[in-house]
């Protein structure tokens, strides 16, 4: 692929899916943040990424988009928590030729068009920022945030991935943040981590067992998936990177799991990473 000059053939770097939950994670000592600290280590002993493409529940657009800006805004999108976590910055550089290639190699499903490309809009997000900080606190690595469409299916979003996947042989890391289970309507917070809604358990081990069994297509209408379901994701957003996620690591693949638990008794953490 002539498209992909600027992203020479590397050996193939993992997919993950990791679950962000509350923003308060990136400042705060928990088990969940240790997690993300151990991680980043790993991944770049092992792989050495040149460039991370990060999907984030965060910023839904209508089509898929890529930041394209040299050097992305630290967004805080959120509010009612404390000024340290608003004082956090993560100044990692952007790519905007890698970007350009990317958008004109990986078409959209359903229209074929090119990936939209944002150069001084948006940033990082906190869906994205909020776990690339513990894992990779230097910032030096080029992060390229990818959207997701609200609008479109589940099956449309394991689509796309299955066209990113050809990125893990150009030196990319694909992160895909949001959450296996997340209703912010039955949060809890007084109850302690790891004690969830029985609905919530299902539903996380329903989508373990799909992904455990290599077949991430048996979860892409999550709707059809009963009540627990449409507990879990009242709205769809941060549901789809785990699509996206699922189709970059192919169908047949098994993920090895990570922070598998529960936040505010509705907010399941379970993450992944498919080698």
């Amino acid at each position: 692929m002539p498209e992909f000059d600027t992203l020479p053939r590397t050996p193939r770097l993992p997919v993950l899916f990791v679950g962000h939950g509350s923003p308060m994670n990136v400042i705060t000592e928990n088990p969940w943040r240790r997690q993300w600290q151990a991680l980043g280590p790993v991944l770049r002993a092992q792989a050495a990424p040149r460039l991370v493409l990060c999907v984030s529940a965060h910023w839904m657009t209508h089509g898929w988009w890529l930041t394209a800006m040299a050097q992305p805004q630290t967004i805080h999108d959120f509010g009612g928590f404390p000024q340290a976590l608003f004082d956090v910055q993560y100044p990692a550089p952007g790519w905007p030729e890698a970007a350009r290639a990317i958008a004109q190699a990986v078409a959209q499903p359903g229209s074929e068009q090119p990936l939209g490309l944002d150069e001084g809009e948006w940033g990082l997000d906190h869906g994205c920022w909020g776990v690339l900080q513990p894992m990779f606190p230097e910032a030096d690595i080029p992060v390229i945030q990818l959207s997701v469409d609200p609008g479109r299916s589940g099956a449309d979003h394991l689509a796309l991935g299955r066209r990113l996947a050809v990125l893990r042989e150009r030196g990319v890391l694909i992160v895909a943040s949001g959450n296996v289970v997340h209703n912010l309507r039955a949060l809890r917070r007084e109850v302690p981590d790891n004690q969830a809604y029985e609905w919530a358990i299902g539903f996380d081990q329903t989508v373990a067992e799909a992904l455990s069994a290599g077949q991430p297509a048996r979860l892409a209408d999550w709707a059809a998936l009963g009540e627990p379901a449409a507990l879990s994701h009242p709205s769809p957003e941060h549901w789809l990177p785990l699509m996206v996620a699922a189709g970059a690591a192919g169908e047949g693949a098994v993920p090895e799991y990570f922070n598998e638990g529960f936040q505010a008794a509705s907010i399941g953490m379970r993450s992944m990473v498919w080698a």
